[in-house]
């Protein structure tokens, strides 16, 4: 595994940070959506909560990036007033581990658009099956389940890959990251 400089941390730190911000404000928009149609009002929305792993691991290219990332976020939406407390921390780790099982499967080494969508897919699956068995969704009935199942992995491809790969690209894009993986890949891109 290759070493990780100090630029590398503090981006992935900062964009932590940020996306904790970003995690706790659609707390309140999913909350709005579940009291007007019950669980399945979080699930067009789930996938921004997948977001900065899909970000990070885009400009950052390396292993552990999509999961530290994500367990940062979390921690970070913890102390600023998530009211899940400690066992969003767990969550945010399993939805870490679903994006960067899917750049495992291609050694960290392809972030095309549609692995980036895949990614968020897989942390949409991965959050799935937590969140099964911790929020009750058993008691449901299974077309439902499987309804809930399918928006969250459209979403996750959707807000969290197709979205992610668009703002990680947009921030390359004003130099800020020439230095990273996909600050490098956009230059040559353009010099091409």
């Amino acid at each position: 595994m290759s070493k990780w400089s100090l630029r590398e941390i503090v981006v992935m730190s900062v964009l932590g940070i940020v996306f904790a911000i970003v995690y706790l404000l659609f707390t309140q928009v999913g909350n709005i959506f579940f009291g007007l149609v019950g669980p399945i009002g979080y699930e067009p929305i789930f996938g921004i909560w997948f977001i900065v792993s899909i970000i990070v691991a885009n400009i950052i290219r390396k292993p552990g990036a999509a999961f530290l990332s994500e367990t940062i976020a979390a921690f970070v939406e913890i102390l600023i007033g998530n009211a899940v407390g400690p066992r969003l921390l767990i969550s945010g780790m399993i939805q870490g581990l679903g994006a960067e099982v899917v750049f495992a499967a291609t050694g960290w080494k392809r972030y095309s658009t549609w692995v980036l969508m895949l990614a968020g897919v897989g942390s949409a699956i991965f959050s799935f099956a937590w969140g099964y068995f911790i929020s009750g969704f058993a008691t449901l009935s299974p077309s439902y389940v499987l309804s809930m199942l399918a928006i969250r992995m459209v979403s996750g491809a959707l807000l969290a890959g197709l979205l992610g790969k668009y703002i990680s690209e947009g921030l390359a894009k004003t130099g800020v990251l020439n230095g990273m993986p996909l600050g490098k890949e956009m230059k040559k891109r353009k010099v091409a």
